[in-house]
């Protein structure tokens, strides 16, 4: 790249902090770090024209975890591990909505809903520890988080009954981040899109960075990359793709919330007055194990249906707009934030809870220093 000296002066020298992703983690990352040293010079470097990966791409959910999902996770959690986990995201909530505040993000709290099949016993397994989850989180929320009622919705092929959660809301992830990247970029932090990072070598007082356009050095490397992140690194991240689907307006639309089908694979909501729905990773887990975006004919024609059969019987609707996001998902729940090595250091994982823990993972990642 044919660089001046002015761009190498300005852009590319003297930097204190260099950030791998402009997504929620790498920006609020940035956030703590001006805020505990106002002079550093700190740039993020976006691979994509916009943030790639889940930050700009996702459903937005403000959520901390369906009921079943929940059941899930103590499977292979201990009850303190879920407490913890639990926790985590609302206090990620908190922050976000805190930094931004509710107007910016469209903050909504109209509640979440988590449907079953007919016939499906996770039902009966569902409702039969409400009891048992409600005073396991006790001590979070000081009251009941889920409730049994009966649906008046009009959903097809699903049980009457469902589990709601008064808690739960739903933002509007667009001006999420344009709020976020305005304030980082208000704080004087600079961004460089469409580089990709191919590899980063250190001593011990710096980085060197190769990326596809240039090469420079910075005191500290913080990679926040997410479900990108096997691309540079050697940590447990699987990359994850979810099909995404919105409608065009629907007039007198009754759906209001956010809502989980079959075990948390399949997730709708109502955005404004169209039907925004997305999942089916479960229908393919190794296709969708990857970091390319795009949508399957297979997946779509089942989240089609399933709007149809379904989410929106005898009512025509059109679908607007499809696309796809990139999580970072494991074996495990929590998020990996470390420190690497001298001076790398890295917040990935985030198991497709991005939006309520993005923040807190950024922090945290901040705080390695």
């Amino acid at each position: 790249m044919n660089l001046s000296y002015w761009e190498i002066k300005s852009w590319l020298t003297n930097i204190d902090y260099t950030i791998v992703g402009s997504g929620i983690v790498g920006l609020s990352c940035a956030l703590q770090l001006k805020e505990r040293f106002p002079k550093s010079n700190i740039l993020i470097l976006e691979k994509g024209v916009l943030p790639q990966g889940a930050s700009t791409k996702n459903a937005g959910f403000a959520c901390f975890g369906s009921l079943s999902e929940i059941l899930d996770d103590l499977k292979n959690h201990s009850e303190d591990e879920v407490v913890k986990l639990v926790q985590k995201r609302l206090d990620g909530l908190k922050l976000l909505r805190d930094t931004l505040s509710d107007s910016n993000i469209d903050y909504q709290q109209n509640g979440g809903y988590e449907l079953f099949f007919k016939n499906d016993s996770l039902f009966d397994t569902c409702r039969s520890k409400v009891k048992y989850v409600n005073e396991l989180l006790k001590p979070i929320f000081k009251e009941d988080v889920f409730t049994i009622k009966t649906s008046k919705l009009g959903f097809k092929t699903i049980e009457e009954q469902y589990i709601f959660n008064s808690f739960e809301g739903q933002i509007d992830t667009g001006k999420m981040m344009v709020s976020l990247l305005n304030l980082v970029l208000s704080r004087g932090v600079k961004i460089l899109n469409s580089i990709s990072v191919e590899s980063f070598s250190e001593d011990n007082y710096s980085v060197k960075l190769q990326t596809n356009r240039f090469e420079f050095f910075s005191s500290k490397l913080f990679i926040a990359t997410n479900g990108f992140a096997s691309e540079i690194l050697n940590e447990q991240v699987t990359p994850s793709r979810a099909q995404v689907l919105i409608t065009k307006p629907i007039r007198d639309l009754h759906i209001k919330g956010t809502f989980h089908l079959d075990r948390g694979y399949y997730y709708f909501r109502n955005f404004e007055n169209r039907i925004l729905l997305g999942g089916g990773r479960h229908l393919d887990f190794k296709g969708e194990s990857t970091t390319e975006f795009g949508q399957t004919q297979h997946i779509q024609e089942t989240l089609e249906n399933l709007l149809k059969a379904v989410i929106l019987p005898n009512i025509n609707f059109e679908i607007d707009h499809r696309w796809s996001g990139i999580m970072g998902v494991g074996n495990k729940k929590e998020a990996i934030v470390k420190q690497l090595s001298n001076n790398v250091y890295c917040g990935v994982r985030l198991g497709g809870m991005g939006v309520a823990i993005g923040s807190l993972i950024g922090k945290e990642l901040a705080e390695l220093i």
